[in-house]
């Protein structure tokens, strides 16, 4: 006689629900969210704020030059009198200027309060750096002419840019098109320092050829399109919102490329 194939036992966990017996599920317990890293966390309410990359950088640098003066101690645990013998420490040992003193005190004073959600008091007892009173170097006008002498093409125009409109390096490089007006001989500088515009003048020995400078972008621009290129990137949400806008010409930066130009005369 055959043996009979005995049904397997399944092991099932019984609930009780509205009064039946149903199999109950086996729920997966979801990961625990790991909390960012001090470092991250600052750099994610920098950004919240819009502040500039460089603020950024520098606020980080300090907040670790601060982390390890105090042999890596969390910033949690101090307070006040850490931080003031940090600042007195540059002053003294490293003999920082005044400037870069209060560049790592704001850097301290942000993370407390936006980071860590603490109110930090009157910090007593920091040595001070002294802000010395220097006269300004003013160069002659045969050594600017020498230093324009020795320029050429692109690296000529934004020299007379930052000289003769008195543009930053970075508001230079991140010029646009659009933001020339070659009528009214303006340059609308946009998202400067302190994330602010300001209208600055267009030097007149410059209006020629920064103009033909721009008119060989246009150009470049074009044949990039017309190959599948030519897009360029647009502050904060602005490339969701115009998807299009990227490939306007007025968008393009007028110094990101090396682009055949030369002075001829303008010299």
């Amino acid at each position: 006689m055959e043996a009979v194939n005995a049904p397997k036992s399944i092991n099932h966990t019984l609930a009780v629900i509205d009064g039946g017996l149903n199999v109950k599920a086996v729920v997966p317990t979801p990961p625990a969210i790991q909390k960012p890293k001090l470092l991250d966390q600052v750099r994610e309410a920098i950004r919240m704020r819009h502040y500039s990359y460089r603020t950024e950088k520098a606020y980080v640098h300090w907040i670790k030059r601060f982390v390890f003066f105090h042999n890596k101690r969390h910033p949690a645990e101090m307070g006040e009198v850490e931080i003031g013998r940090f600042l007195s420490a540059l002053a003294t040992e490293l003999q920082v200027s005044a400037s870069t003193q209060n560049q790592a005190l704001n850097a301290l004073l942000f993370l407390y309060k936006e980071v860590l959600h603490r109110q930090i008091g009157f910090v007593d007892g920091v040595v001070r750096a002294k802000r010395p009173h220097r006269l300004p170097v003013v160069p002659t006008r045969q050594e600017i002419r020498s230093i324009f002498s020795c320029l050429d093409g692109s690296d000529w125009l934004m020299a007379m840019l930052l000289y003769g409109a008195g543009l930053r390096l970075m508001e230079c490089l991140r010029l646009r098109v659009k933001d020339i007006d070659f009528i009214s001989n303006q340059i609308l500088v946009r998202a400067g320092k302190g994330d602010k515009d300001r209208r600055t003048m267009l030097p007149a020995a410059i209006k020629e050829p920064l103009g033909k400078y721009f008119d060989s972008i246009k150009r470049l621009h074009q044949r990039d399109l017309e190959q599948g290129f030519g897009r360029v990137s647009l502050p904060n949400a602005l490339e969701r919102k115009y998807p299009n806008a990227g490939k306007g010409v007025g968008m393009a930066v007028g110094f990101s490329g090396d682009y055949s130009f030369h002075r001829q005369s303008h010299r």
